[in-house]
């Protein structure tokens, strides 16, 4: 048995008796993909990380935070410091809203010390 040639007859045969038009886009683009932009050999690693809830977004929020953190801990002017304390609390405030958005429970020590683990292998 050839399915290939099976599944192209019955496709063939709905698409004659108009069975595809009253489904949702029919005769509109297919949508952009949104990986597009990604270079070939960078797909399937982008579409694992999709998969498994990891956004780039997420990923430069927490880049940033950690640059924050850092320049909180290298500064020695008091001012300073409290300018980036506040951008931190904003920026900690996206990141949170981000998980949330995701179901993901940022208030869990495990789930700190899973993730401080994970983003030091991933960010070092």
């Amino acid at each position: 048995m050839d399915f290939t040639r099976i599944t192209e007859e019955k496709i063939r045969k709905a698409y004659e008796e108009e069975k595809f038009e009253n489904l949702p886009g029919f005769g509109k683009p297919l949508p952009k993909d949104p990986l597009s932009g990604v270079p070939e050999e960078l797909r399937m690693a982008y579409h694992i990380l999709q998969n498994a809830g990891f956004s780039p977004e997420e990923a430069n929020l927490k880049k940033e935070l950690m640059t924050i953190e850092n320049l909180i801990k290298q500064s020695e002017n008091e001012l300073e410091k409290e300018g980036l304390e506040k951008k931190l609390s904003e920026k900690l405030l996206t990141y949170n809203r981000l998980l949330s958005k995701k179901r993901i429970k940022t208030n869990s020590a495990i789930f700190k010390n899973y993730r401080e683990k994970i983003e030091k292998k991933l960010f070092d």
